[in-house]
């Protein structure tokens, strides 16, 4: 059911269906009540809360995934390689953890604190902690560890948290959708928001003018029985299927469709929680899953089963431009 719900609601959102014409009135309730809420934050009418520290938001104005998880694991290594001590604050969306927030390690249930964090967790091996109040998250932090920069991996429109430095980051193939506020169309603000944040990433496409090109790149496959390491390439020709349950899934069948590497395709919605009889093909040679997925699979994953790890390639005047800009604040 939800897998029939999510391709509906793209088909409104990015196809210019009819429907999202109907729920204009809603999309303009929608907006303005957004509207209204920023505008409470930024007069002061409700609290915002500074860390002693600088924060860098990475978020987006579309709902669902658009690349952040991905560009948060290059902030993290590339701060840390010019001496920066960075902690990550997420949402943990999709956490069944009975309290807030929660320390994420890497061998954390991504039942209990999700699946993004964990990933985070595990590639970056910096502090990470999850929670639905982010100064709360960043609180848990620095009790117990030595920052000087927080990340928050989403939460642009967190706005009780106080930030120094805003990325935006756009699927560049999908765009804005139809460019209609919710419920009509993906935007969570109006567009018109990005052109006050500090950095507009484009994962994917033909970036505009202003924004900063992002490729997700990926070439070999993990196994996730036996760790074997095997190039993308050497899997063309068998009989293969690959499942997403990320923002855009087509994304991740077109990384290998450019491999070469021909597919059955099984897209899920964003942090989907799988069972075994999802993820079960017994007639293929191979099944691919994201990075992202793997991370709920692998207690019944078989040798079938391979996950393709990703990395965010950016135009360096980004971090750049970044470190110049933190270092001023």
């Amino acid at each position: 059911m939800k897998q029939l719900i999510a391709k509906f609601v793209e088909e409104v959102w990015y196809r210019d269906h009819f429907i999202g014409t109907w729920l204009m009135p809603l999309s303009f309730i929608f907006t303005d009540i957004a509207k209204f809420r920023r505008w409470l934050y930024k007069k002061g009418y409700k609290p915002v809360e500074k860390l002693p520290m600088p924060v860098i938001i990475v978020g987006n104005i579309t709902l669902g995934g658009t690349g952040k998880t991905p560009l948060v694991i290059y902030l993290v290594e590339q701060l840390k390689a010019a001496g920066f001590k960075p902690g990550v604050i997420s949402r943990g969306y999709g956490g069944q953890s009975t309290h807030w927030p929660v320390r994420v390690n890497a061998d954390s249930d991504a039942t209990l604190i999700g699946d993004e964090p964990l990933l985070i967790a595990q590639q970056t091996h910096c502090p990470v902690a999850v929670g639905p109040v982010r100064v709360e998250s960043a609180r848990l932090l620095l009790e117990n560890d030595e920052l000087d920069v927080i990340i928050s991996d989403d939460g642009l429109q967190h706005y009780a948290l106080y930030r120094d430095i805003e990325i935006v980051v756009i699927d560049g193939v999908r765009r804005f959708g139809n460019n209609f506020c919710l419920p009509s169309g993906p935007l969570r603000e109006p567009q018109a928001r990005i052109q006050e944040v500090d950095f507009v990433i484009c994962n994917g496409g033909e970036p505009e003018e202003s924004e900063i090109l992002m490729q997700l790149e990926g070439s070999h496959a993990l196994n996730m029985q036996t760790n074997e390491r095997r190039a993308l390439a050497e899997f063309k020709g068998g009989n293969c299927h690959a499942l997403a349950g990320i923002g855009n899934p087509q994304s991740f069948f077109d990384l290998l469709a450019q491999q070469g590497i021909s597919c059955q395709t099984h897209p899920f919605p964003d942090h989907y929680v799988y069972s075994s009889k999802d993820i079960g093909f017994k007639s293929a040679d191979a099944i691919f899953m994201t990075e992202k997925d793997a991370v709920k699979c692998r207690s019944f994953a078989t040798a079938q089963h391979w996950y393709v790890p990703v990395q965010a390639n950016v135009e360096s005047r980004f971090m750049e431009t970044l470190i110049a800009l933190l270092t001023s604040k």
